[in-house]
């Protein structure tokens, strides 16, 4: 694993401390690593997001379609 320093304000390092013992992080490395993957999984659902937005509908989600779909979980049939 390699290292990183970061400098905080003192400030934000008081914040940081404080999140540490308040959740339970062992280390300000394990906090800091958990933000991190919470932005990872932030901008990949930004992105699938996007995506989704950027494309065609397939089928209208009206109130037929919620209908069927609702049809087909109560019969236990996937699709």
């Amino acid at each position: 694993m390699n290292t990183m320093n970061i400098s905080l304000p003192d400030v934000l390092k008081v914040y940081v401390d404080e999140q540490v013992a308040g959740q339970g992080f062992g280390t300000s490395s394990e906090y800091v690593r958990e933000l991190i993957r919470r932005d990872q999984d932030r901008q990949r659902l930004r992105t699938l997001l996007l995506d989704g937005a950027g494309s065609a509908l397939a089928v209208p989600a009206d109130r037929a379609y919620f209908d069927a779909l609702r049809s087909r979980v109560r019969r236990g049939v996937q699709g």
